[in-house]
């Protein structure tokens, strides 16, 4: 399977294999994250023991996701060693200082206040529980905020000098983490991960509400989530409109290849819907096309100009097909989220969200789509770089390690098989907990006092009533 393709290649199909793997876990563990911190202050401030049965129930699957993330970026690093030895040397004067914060400041935060997160409700008290609670929630958001600006400035380099050895050396380290496409990718990302975790907890909601609707738990959770979703999914459309023109004009010929614009339009671009882009002759067969359409978008401007890649080297073009189609599957998925988002709001308003079984279904479907999505937009950014691991500057062949393709190939193939048993069981395992409905923890007795969901009275513990969201 593996004969035709060089080492450099092998090499990218396998870091391609492990991030893949990786982000999916970190893009939900952040927003869940998150969701624990404000589930746990409602509780706090309501004493409402639906927000404290939801609270329960999703630390223990946020545990399980957020050990598979370590797991995976442990074993994503270890690439940067093996495959990727002279990327690691050139850049790692740059690199390495932000990796290492990132470790220090973020990773220890959360691994730091995780346990008593997990376990130490009943031993610290609530206040302390509460700060640890958020403590995790910010670690993953410092987290995100590191690991993006590694990888912004790899794609918009800024604030180095390069020394004789040809290696990449800090001159400015305000211009190197708050690089040009950094703020614009740091929120497209935290936005992407509360939507992914608002579709995760719809979709468990929508299954057990299929199965009862008067599931107390079920409904909460479904609610929350739909108000998030419908928030947040207009954020992330205009966050990837501010986005998408930073990187037209830092990385052009990733907008090229996004729009599929082989040829230049000076008198006004059209945006290609679908198609099929044909490489050897450099068009997009079968098109179908809005004219003007891109330069409103892009320019915000009707019949403005936009080059083409027909302006960029051809040793310097993106591989266009699957930047064009990752790119159309990215933005397809942020419009149905906005539909379902706002079909869930109407709903909503007309008193039906807890008995609208197709919406149920449809949360269901929409559930895993949210990774669908961070994938598709990761595939976007990172192979409309190419071909350079650092814009412009160090190019993909040049950050090889003196490696073999048949060592390569080997360990391409032990990571499917491992990743295969390894992460489809605690897929598996996530799955199986988020089947099971969310039931009523045990409330000791310094745990205050307790009121059922849309009531006062304090009379109850194991709350059977409709929540009144």
């Amino acid at each position: 399977m593996f004969d035709s393709l060089n080492a450099e290649t092998l090499a990218r199909m396998q870091f391609a294999f492990t991030v893949s793997f990786h982000i999916i876990f970190p893009a939900f563990s952040i927003g869940l994250a998150s969701y624990l911190a404000v589930l746990n202050a409602l509780w706090l401030r309501t004493r409402d023991a639906t927000y404290l049965t939801l609270f329960t129930y999703w630390k223990k699957i946020f545990a399980v996701a957020f050990g598979m993330g370590v797991v995976s970026g442990i074993v994503m690093s270890y690439q940067f060693g093996t495959n990727w030895s002279v990327f690691s040397d050139k850049t790692g004067p740059v690199l390495g200082p932000l990796m290492a914060y990132e470790v220090l400041s973020a990773f220890f935060l959360e691994a730091g206040f995780l346990g008593i997160m997990l376990f130490g409700r009943e031993r610290v008290g609530d206040k302390l529980h509460m700060f640890a609670t958020a403590m995790v929630a910010f670690g993953t958001l410092m987290s995100a905020t590191w690991i993006l600006s590694v990888n912004s400035w790899m794609q918009t380099p800024t604030g180095y000098s390069i020394n004789a050895l040809g290696q990449f050396v800090p001159e400015d380290w305000w211009a190197i983490v708050f690089n040009p496409s950094f703020p614009y990718r740091l929120v497209h990302m935290v936005l992407a991960a509360y939507l992914t975790t608002a579709l995760v907890v719809g979709g468990v909601g929508g299954l057990h509400l299929l199965r009862n609707r008067t599931d107390a738990p079920a409904r909460r959770m479904f609610s929350m989530a739909m108000w998030m979703l419908i928030i947040v999914a207009p954020l992330q459309i205009l966050a990837g409109d501010f986005h998408g023109l930073n990187t037209l004009e830092h990385q052009p010929a990733k907008v090229m290849a996004m729009e599929g614009h082989y040829d230049s339009h000076p008198h006004g671009a059209p945006l290609i819907l679908f198609g099929i882009p044909n490489p050897t002759e450099k068009r997009i067969d079968y098109a179908i096309e809005i004219p003007q359409l891109s330069s409103l978008i892009l320019k915000h401007k009707w019949g403005a100009p936009l080059n083409g890649l027909d302006t960029i080297p051809d040793a310097d073009e993106p591989p266009v097909a699957i930047v064009f189609w990752s790119f159309r599957v990215m933005v397809g998925l942020g419009m149905a989220m906005l539909g379902f988002g706002v079909w869930a709001a109407w709903r909503r308003y007309r008193g039906r969200l807890y008995d609208t079984p197709m919406l149920h279904r449809a949360a269901i479907v929409m559930g895993p789509m949210g990774f669908v999505a961070v994938l598709a937009g990761w595939v976007t950014t990172e192979v409309g770089r190419q071909p350079f691991t650092v814009y412009g500057v160090l190019r993909t062949s040049d950050s090889l390690a003196p490696v073999a393709a048949p060592a390569v190939a080997a360990s391409l193939l032990a990571f499917i098989v491992v990743y295969f048993f390894v992460f489809g069981a605690g897929t598996f395992y996530l799955l199986r907990m988020m089947n099971k409905p969310a039931a009523t923890p045990h409330l000791g007795l310094k745990d205050g006092p307790i009121r059922t969901a849309g009531s006062t009275q304090i009379t109850q513990k194991h709350p059977d009533a409709h929540p009144s969201e």
